[in-house]
């Protein structure tokens, strides 16, 4: 289901493989890859990639986008807190909105660091929590809270968080900012796709099915939250880029 929405991850995906600094030779890791946006992209740029996602039903997906310009990529599930690849195996470690969604992001960076070699560069897009997708994931809690422990996801959207969670590991960390735009033909035209296509949104609407007037609430929430950043039939939706090299 979520394969449509992967659409308009494409600019960003060749946004963060520049930042990045991909080269022709570079072994590259998309960790969380979905569909593979950012792996294919990486892997049109000369680097020799593999992708890893918990998801199986992306891999097939992503195995065909790969398959559609004879792209040679090792596409794997796997879990970002116990990947089975060994230390330094990678020059980049890449994520797209996808770490991000790891309950223990101390665990989740600590593996991603493990794989990269020493100088390596490590680099992921993630949505500021103050921001239109992080106070969506902030309302969806709202109405169905996160598990007991779990890290909020937008704080990798937070430079200050990403600092400290980095700390000591990386030098050079670097930011930028930039959007991406997704089509809309108004709120409520935005709030049904979003409960068709995106996960937390999905699982609030249908734990929340049993209580109507509460549904209602929630919907309404969402529509008033997209008429913020909804101008010209598009959705801006600005996300965070951050980079750093692994200490020698």
């Amino acid at each position: 289901m979520f394969a449509p929405q992967a659409t308009f991850t494409v600019p960003p995906a060749a946004l963060l493989v520049q930042f990045a600094g991909i080269r022709a030779g570079d072994e590259v890791l998309d960790v969380a890859c979905g569909t593979g946006v950012v792996a294919i992209t990486a892997a049109r740029a000369g680097a020799r990639v593999r992708g890893l996602d918990l998801a199986p039903a992306l891999l097939i997906d992503a195995r065909k986008n790969a398959a559609l310009i004879g792209a040679n990529i090792e596409f794997t599930e796997g879990d970002v807190e116990a990947m089975h690849y060994p230390d330094g195996a990678f020059d980049v470690v890449l994520s797209q909105f996808g770490h991000m969604f790891a309950p223990r992001p101390e665990v989740a960076i600590a593996e991603m660091l493990r794989v990269l070699k020493p100088g390596g560069r490590i680099a992921f897009a993630t949505w500021p929590p103050e921001l239109f997708v992080g106070r969506l994931f902030g309302l969806v809690a709202k109405y169905l809270p996160s598990p007991p422990g779990a890290a909020s996801p937008p704080a990798w959207g937070d430079p200050n968080i990403v600092r400290e969670r980095l700390s000591g590991a990386v030098r050079d960390v670097e930011f930028a900012c930039d959007e991406m735009l997704v089509p809309a033909l108004s709120s409520q035209h935005y709030r049904a796709q979003m409960e068709l296509a995106i996960g937390p949104v999905a699982k609030a609407v249908e734990t929340l099915s049993s209580n109507p007037a509460r549904l209602a609430e929630f919907r309404a929430e969402m529509e008033s939250l997209i008429d913020i950043y909804l101008s010209r039939n598009q959705i801006q939706q600005s996300f965070l880029l951050t980079r750093a090299l692994k200490k020698n």
